[in-house]
């Protein structure tokens, strides 16, 4: 990858999308420390704080959010837009249509994604000033005539358009820069709010004026625990790089066919099934609907159905790691149904007069597809199982502060971006090389 970035800045026109992309991201960063005139930040960030599900929220907008800043919605209403439109999609006849009339159907798709992530935004910023800002006491009336109403369709109306603007800087990003505007924003969120504790932990190995080594036992082991976090860390990034970059290859031979004066086919491809093909979109709505009964239970009834399920219900019991595996193993069946549609391949491959070698065509060829896609994907979901609860245990053992340091979610957003980031500059170079060549 470092060989990637060496050579991308050699070529003019990637140099100057990567500058763009730069550019567009610290104009994000810059977003999420603009306060918001009419509430208390430190308030906000301890009722934030206390639910596990706006903290994680929290994390994805790099720390916007429990700081009650411009950007504290960031992308996230833009996110749950399109994961909405992309199962209506699979539900709902019209959009379907819509989604294979080309670049028109899907520029249609995308302003209805838009637009819904407004509603969302609205909605979203309503539930949390309402019951988070005004229950805390977060809510300062000073600058609206000691009106509370008038203050929370203010914050409204901010925080709204601070989250049309994130999602403007994400679309200029996969316009005028490289990869996709949306996940380099989350994937620079969760950087910055993963930064922020290790460089807590490394200045608290110095001393008070932060300019000696503290030689004292507490700052020797602050610096071995950031030593052995490090240490883990490379070791669960690479061992999740090397599943996220596995596959199954699935051998298509092409008959060949004469057709006029010409033959074509006889050549032999490959249908890669990756092992991780639904990516964290599992995790991400297993996590989703286990924590909004938790939310919704702490919002109106926190002293009874609250405090029960905070107590009984928790990360920590063994019913609440049996029902997310069971909710992250049917997501990923789920998900693995809509990605990959064993039918339309058996068609496509023979209706290209191709075959798998040993499978007749037609129905055996999408029986033998489907039964390759579901062991892969049970594989998978064991993964992402796993993935859900190691990584942080693991991470316990260079203290509890690092625990919470890359969530299971961050940790898989952040591998799959830079994967993808590397693999868009690869494109792109490879287009400038044989432009080269043809010139």
């Amino acid at each position: 990858m470092f060989q990637t970035l060496k050579n991308a800045f050699k070529v003019k026109e990637i140099r100057k999308k990567i500058w763009m992309t730069l550019l567009f991201l610290l104009i994000f960063r810059l977003g999420c420390y603009i306060p918001v005139p009419g509430i208390s930040a430190g308030t906000f960030s301890a009722a934030i704080d206390s639910n596990e599900f706006f903290g994680l929220m929290s994390a994805v907008t790099g720390g916007a959010l429990m700081n009650a800043t411009l950007f504290a919605l960031g992308i996230g209403p833009y996110i749950n837009s399109s994961i909405i439109m992309q199962l209506l999609s699979v539900g709902i006849p019209a959009l379907e249509r819509l989604s294979k009339q080309g670049e028109d159907g899907r520029k249609k798709i995308a302003q209805y994604t838009r637009y819904l992530a407004i509603v969302l935004a609205i909605v979203q910023a309503v539930g949390i000033i309402v019951n988070f800002a005004s229950s805390s006491g977060a809510i300062k009336t000073d600058f609206f005539f000691g009106q509370t109403w008038l203050a929370c369709i203010f914050m409204t109306i901010v925080y709204t358009a601070g989250s049309c603007l994130v999602m403007w800087i994400g679309d200029r990003v996969t316009e005028y820069g490289v990869g996709n505007g949306t996940s380099l924003i989350i994937f620079i969120g969760i950087l910055s709010s993963s930064g922020m504790t290790i460089l807590d932990r490394f200045l608290g190995i110095f001393g008070v004026s932060g300019l000696r080594v503290d030689h004292s036992e507490r700052g020797l082991m602050n610096l071995l625990d950031l030593g052995l976090f490090v240490v883990l860390a490379v070791v669960i990034f690479f061992l999740i790089v090397t599943v996220d970059l596995a596959e199954r290859k699935i051998p298509v031979q092409y008959a060949k066919q004469v057709k006029g004066r010409k033959m074509y086919g006889g050549q032999s491809s490959v249908i890669p099934m990756k092992i991780s093909g639904s990516g964290v979109m599992p995790l991400i709505f297993a996590f989703s609907i286990i924590s909004f009964p938790s939310m919704i239970c702490n919002l109106f009834w926190p002293d009874t159905a609250g405090a029960w399920l905070n107590q009984y219900f928790s990360s920590q019991n063994w019913y609440y790691v049996i029902v997310l595996c069971l909710l992250i193993f049917a997501f990923s069946f789920f998900y693995a149904q809509i990605q990959f549609n064993a039918e339309d391949v058996s068609k496509s491959i023979q209706g290209n007069g191709g075959f798998i070698q040993g499978i007749r065509p037609g129905k055996p060829t999408a029986d033998y597809l489907n039964k390759i896609n579901h062991r892969i994907t049970l594989f998978g979901a064991i993964y992402l199982s796993l993935i859900a609860f190691i990584p942080s245990l693991i991470f316990s053992i260079a203290g509890s502060d690092f625990v919470n340091v890359f969530s299971t979610t961050g940790i898989l957003i952040v591998v799959s971006v830079a994967l993808e980031f590397d693999k868009q500059l690869q494109s792109q170079l490879m287009m400038k090389t044989y432009k080269g060549f043809l010139k």
